[in-house]
């Protein structure tokens, strides 16, 4: 049997399945599309499920994918073993009511057998007890004995999910050895040791599951196939696990490299050196697709994976940053097959290096913590860190449960792993809790599931504002319906439509659709699936009915202004990354006729200088006039022209490229202006953050550039009208008036203070010894809490050592302040403890330092007890 790499062996899988006339599709990214039931894609059929429902009529009736995925179920075994990993490539072959059994088990053995040249001797079959159709296909016509196929139960060979399509199973197996066997007599197919390893399953989804056990034949039957190209790898390269594959270590010999350890030579080494080979995979692929480490969702996933990743660097001995240099040979190995990875990966290191970077800051603090808890059990006597502790530890700082075990057991303190777990499943629960109730789809169940799947719109609005059209469906916001009436809401489908759905950042237009008689008001307009567009709104007179002529106009003004913001983010787009690096991708946006927005990835606040000259390039480029051109091609060439994609963005076979000049080339579905001299003018008018790593610009274009300075030149000459002057001379009369303030301000301070010398009068007189330490006590009139100090200041050089209580009541509040100077501190007194036992006189609360406090209250009938009392709590203070 020849080796084959994994890239060939991906290449081969889908060139077989190509010619038997599948259409091989490329991988969708790891993000979901519409489906709120997964954070990440974790099979090869998971994007495909609306074709499986029904939902989409699917481009073709046989597809093949090798589909990224990331499974995290049990990431805390990844490492501990080398079966274990985070991101894996799923092989599939799908039918979507085209063939069945018989095709899909014959192909599934050629390739095996024919193509990659497996021993069809140490190859095992298994099928569902009761799928005797399965069975017979394998005897028959594969011409296995039937002693060597297996029938399993459904826990193994049935697949279903709750409700829904699902049906029996027939797996492959391959025999690998004995010497990965368990020695036990009887290991054949199916026992829970190495040496049998499944490598391929065909699931024929032939039933529909009522959700209470009632299965009922499906009409349309379906094959879901999924063979892990890293396992067929290990069977074909003839390894021992995953991680001995030949892209993977790849990545495994070049941590052994940076880290100057050999791999084999030591288990808590290969633990550290397998789980930053798949989680470096993992993080690279997710980058790619555009996730962000955050706290949450998808994000807190690959925060998570970096961080351990990280983590288990620093057990290697690497102190330096790694984790960027580590994925250049993640995105060698397997550009190949997944062109993005090459396409993204200036982002992909810059991400990497900024999370490692927040990370090793975290760790320290992290650290820091666990220092603070062990000094505190060690004075309470205990020798178990608390479960809610080694959880934040783990939640708050990254740190997981071993590592905090790891650090502790060198000291002889163990961890209530239940009381972790308890903390852990809590959030969990908040988590799950937190998830929306969704369909078997994993979107929202809506009244537009009930539309025919095969109904499709035709978008007419790049050429034209206006058309003709038939309605072919109409909703409530509950059902479908065959008319609406005046004043009802509802959705109208159209056979054809200028109306722009909201998409790619561009908001939907607005318009209204005119019958003979009725009109009805467009207030937006949304995408559904199988290519159709809602127009949602209301009837402003008459009644609309299914199956009526009728026009659609869009509202052009607002069309129009809408375009030239929409096209000034392409511009902005260029812009940003010419000011800040090739690292700036898109991270969504919003384009209507008031304003643009656009989110981009960035990690650091934009200086007022960028921001200029970001301004600056995109003003130049709208005055240079720069004809706006679109033209549809292949993906392909798309891609040699430079053109930027959107992250999680589906593309079809042909796309639009929009061109403004030589300066800015994107894929876009969006309207835009014919030059970009009619966005007349661009103003940034904020740059904000708006999670980890991204950034939001918030701007105007056109007329509104003129409005907004037309505002700025009205305040500006109210502001020099308040101060007597004009606009021209305003900072310099501003300057002048700044300068008299602060010297009336000085003016003031020193006439407060002299007030209060004289209010206060000679109190030396009222010095009292109160166990040998002199206490000065008194209260004056209208001072303010800035006053009491600097009084308490001077009178402490006057009295030496002692301790100086103040009290004034101004404006409503009474003010205490107390000080205590070194001599007195040393005696036991205690400037913020003392104002704590006055405070309650005057109906207030306050404290401070042992050397000076001071407090507020609202009772002035207070202050004199206030006074009285503060010499009964010194003395208790000196008694101590």
């Amino acid at each position: 049997m020849k080796s084959y790499g994994v890239n060939e062996l991906r290449k081969m899988f889908l060139d077989f399945f190509e010619s038997k006339d599948h259409l091989v599709m490329k991988s969708f990214s790891l993000v979901p599309q519409n489906d709120k039931s997964l954070l990440l894609i974790n099979a090869g059929m998971a994007p495909l499920k609306p074709y499986f429902t029904g939902q989409e009529v699917p481009p073709k009736t046989r597809v093949a994918t090798c589909q990224k995925c990331i499974r995290t179920g049990d990431i805390e075994n990844v490492g501990k073993t080398a079966r274990h990993g985070t991101f894996f490539e799923m092989l599939g072959n799908f039918s979507f009511g085209d063939y069945f059994k018989k095709e899909a088990i014959r192909w599934s053995w050629e390739f095996l057998t024919e193509v990659v040249g497996l021993d069809p001797e140490r190859l095992y079959p298994s099928v569902y007890l009761d799928d005797d159709e399965a069975f017979e296909i394998w005897e028959k016509e594969i011409g296995i004995a039937p002693e060597r196929i297996f029938r399993f139960g459904k826990e193994d060979n049935f697949w279903e999910h709750g409700a829904g399509p699902c049906g029996p199973c027939s797996e492959i197996y391959y025999d690998r050895g004995e010497k990965y066997g368990c020695g036990s007599p009887d290991c054949t197919v199916g026992c829970e040791c190495d040496r049998y390893m499944e490598v391929w399953n065909n699931v024929f989804t032939q039933f529909e599951n009522d959700g209470n056990g009632n299965y009922e034949e499906l009409d349309n039957k379906n094959i879901d196939t999924g063979m892990g190209l890293e396992r067929l790898a290990v069977v074909v390269q003839e390894v021992d696990s995953i991680f001995d594959v030949d892209t993977i270590k790849a990545i495994r010999d070049r941590i052994c490299e940076l880290a100057g350890v050999t791999y084999g030579a030591d288990e808590k080494n290969d633990i550290s050196i397998r789980v930053i080979t798949d989680h470096i995979r993992s993080a690279s692929f997710m980058i790619s697709d555009g996730v962000m480490p955050s706290n949450e969702g998808r994000g807190y996933v690959l925060r998570r994976l970096i961080r351990r990743a990280a983590r288990h660097g620093r057990m290697l001995g690497m102190k330096d940053l790694f984790l960027a240099g580590l994925s250049k040979t993640v995105i060698a190995e397997s550009k190949d097959g997944y062109p993005e990875l090459k396409e993204k990966e200036e982002f992909i290191y810059k991400v990497l290096t900024t999370e490692e970077e927040q990370f090793n800051r975290t760790i320290d603090q992290g650290l820091q913590i666990l220092a603070d808890m062990e000094e505190a059990m060690s004075r309470e006597g205990k020798k178990e860190l608390a479960g809610k502790d080694a959880f934040k530890l783990y939640d708050t700082y990254g740190f997981p449960l071993d590592l905090t075990k790891e650090i502790l057991e060198e000291k002889g303190i163990s961890v209530d792993e239940t009381g972790f777990q308890k903390a852990m499943e809590q959030q969990r629960k908040q988590a799950r809790e937190a998830r929306e109730t969704t369909n078997y789809m994993g979107a929202d169940a809506t009244v537009y599931e009930q539309l025919d799947p095969a109904m499709t719109s035709e978008f007419v609005g790049y050429n034209t504002l206006t058309c003709e059209s038939e309605i072919i469906a109409m909703t409530t916001d509950k059902e479908l319906t065959e008319s609406l009436v005046e004043g009802q809401r509802g959705t109208i489908i159209c056979s054809r439509t200028p109306f722009y759905a909201t998409s790619g950042g561009q908001e939907a237009d607005q318009g209204v659709i005119l019958s003979e008689n009725s009109s009805f008001a467009v207030e937006d307009v949304i995408k559904l699936s199988g290519g159709k567009f809602g127009h949602v709104g209301y009837v402003n007179e008459g009644n609309l009915s299914v199956g009526e002529k009728v026009l659609l106009n869009v509202n052009e003004r607002n069309r129009r202004q809408t375009e030239k913001n929409h096209s000034a983010t392409h511009l902005l787009q260029k812009a940003l990354r010419t000011v800040l690096g090739s690292h700036v991708e898109q991270a969504g946006s919003s384009n209507n006729a008031k304003h643009l927005r656009f989110d981009f990835t960035h990690f650091s606040p934009m200086t007022p200088e960028e921001i200029k000259k970001v301004e600056h390039i995109v003003n130049e480029e709208i005055a240079a006039s720069l004809p706006v051109e679109t033209k549809l091609m292949s993906m392909d060439e798309a891609k040699n022209t430079g053109a930027m994609a959107l992250f999680g963005e589906k593309y079809g076979d042909e796309v639009r490229v929009v061109s403004m000049g030589d300066f800015s080339v994107e894929l876009c579905g969006g309207t835009h202006v014919a030059n970009t001299g009619s966005i007349t003018a661009f103003k940034i008018l904020s740059e904000t953050g708006v999670a980890a790593g991204v950034r939001r610009i918030e701007a105007i274009t056109d007329k509104a550039v003129f409005e907004y300075y037309e505002k700025m030149e009205e305040e500006l000459m109210e502001a020099a009208k308040v101060v007597k002057s004009t606009p021209a001379k305003l900072m310099a009369r501003l300057e002048a008036l700044m300068t008299e303030l602060k010297e009336l301000h000085s003016e003031n301070e020193s006439l407060k203070s002299k007030l209060a010398k004289d209010a206060l009068g000679d109190v030396m007189d009222q010095v009292q010894d109160v166990n040998g330490v002199k206490l000065l006590a008194a209260k004056v009139a209208d001072v303010d809490m800035n006053g009491l100090r600097e009084l308490g200041d001077s009178l402490k050089e006057k009295l030496g050592e002692g301790v100086i209580v103040l009290a004034s009541f101004l404006g409503g509040k009474v003010f205490l302040v107390a000080m205590a100077t070194d001599g007195a501190q040393k005696a036991g007194a205690h400037a913020g403890n003392l104002i704590k036992g006055i405070a309650g006189c005057v109906g207030g609360g306050g404290g401070g330092r042992p050397n000076m406090a001071q407090a507020g209250g609202k009772k002035p009938e207070g202050i004199d007890d206030a006074i009285a009392k503060a010499k009964e709590e010194l003395a208790g203070q000196l008694n101590r």
